[in-house]
């Protein structure tokens, strides 16, 4: 897959499938469209082009109004994208200048002029344009003065109950992993570098991995102990996830933090991927840190059991 910055270097492409969207999660719903537009460009012998936003358009319009926290970095969406065979991503700088231009100036000066666009493929819901003016409805009634194919993803064709990347956020922030992981067809990540915390989890036989994670867009889902997948490369290994505030130890701001099963090396300065399995307890204050302890092993335990019954999916 290459990556183009902006439309200015965006090379001629051959009969280019285009859909158009910010993908954030690149869940279930998106990846229908990603697999429509392989078998399309199959069809017409060309290329697929996905154009996608960033920052996200509401992180750019609404930043104090809406806080908004994504479910993947572009990093992270690139990695994805890549997975599903997308031969061009093209990021268009969303700037509030940008977000003036209306739906018919964005078809003609990107779709048509720039892209030369053979077939467009759109999901149900989306929007573009000025004020989020231009739709499918639009682009249908005025087809015949476009100079490419036009076809949708219907709401049925993608899941009956919706997905959608807002539903998989409130999922996450309610510690509802299961139905993140359904919607997304894979499990959450997180990403970040490893860096040196208190270490008391190593006093108590739980050395923990403390992540740093650079993106404060980035979603990270609600507090509480979660049975995880972890990656260190192209190793993978079991551990179970705390977030939260540490409140057994008076902490006073929220860290993340991994202990790995059968794993005893330095982690520091290392990059790391989390996968959420499963949601285990929410965070709690125990009297000390012997009791701490004692439902720790209970949490390895259960984790443990969990990982190792259940098939890892990224």
């Amino acid at each position: 897959m290459k990556i183009h910055e902006g439309l200015d270097h965006f090379p001629k492409v051959k009969n280019p499938v285009v859909s158009s969207g910010t993908f954030d999660g690149v869940h279930l719903g998106h990846q229908k469209i990603l697999r429509r537009l392989k078998i399309l460009a199959e069809k017409v012998g060309g290329e697929t082009v996905l154009i996608t936003y960033w920052p996200h358009p509401r992180l750019v319009l609404y930043p104090k109004e809406h806080q908004l926290r994504l479910l993947s970095t572009f990093e992270e969406k690139a990695k994805l994208l890549r997975k599903f065979g997308i031969d061009h991503l093209l990021t268009i700088p969303f700037t509030k200048e940008f977000s003036q231009l209306t739906s018919e100036a964005f078809v003609k000066k990107v779709l048509v002029e720039k892209i030369k666009t053979h077939t467009l493929v759109i999901g149900y819901d989306h929007r573009f344009g000025k004020n989020r003016e231009g739709s499918f409805e639009y682009l249908k009634s005025n087809i015949s003065a476009f100079p490419f194919d036009l076809e949708e993803i219907s709401r049925e064709d993608i899941d009956n109950v919706g997905i959608s990347s807002t539903k998989i956020r409130k999922a996450l922030e309610t510690g509802d992993v299961a139905t993140a992981n359904e919607y997304l067809g894979r499990e959450y990540e997180l990403n970040g570098l490893v860096i040196k915390g208190q270490q008391i989890g190593r006093s108590i036989g739980f050395p923990t991995a403390n992540i740093y994670i650079p993106n404060d867009y980035k979603l990270v889902p609600s507090d509480g102990v979660y049975a995880v997948h972890v990656g260190l490369g192209e190793e993978r290994y079991g551990g179970m996830l705390n977030i939260g505030n540490r409140p057994t130890v008076d902490g006073t701001k929220k860290t993340v933090e991994v202990h790995l099963f059968n794993f005893d090396d330095d982690l520091y300065d290392k990059q790391i991927t989390v996968y959420l399995k499963e949601f285990l307890r929410p965070e709690k204050k125990f009297g000390n840190l012997e009791a701490l302890k004692n439902q720790l092993v209970k949490d390895r335990q259960e984790a443990m059991d969990i990982v190792k019954t259940t098939d890892f999916r990224s």
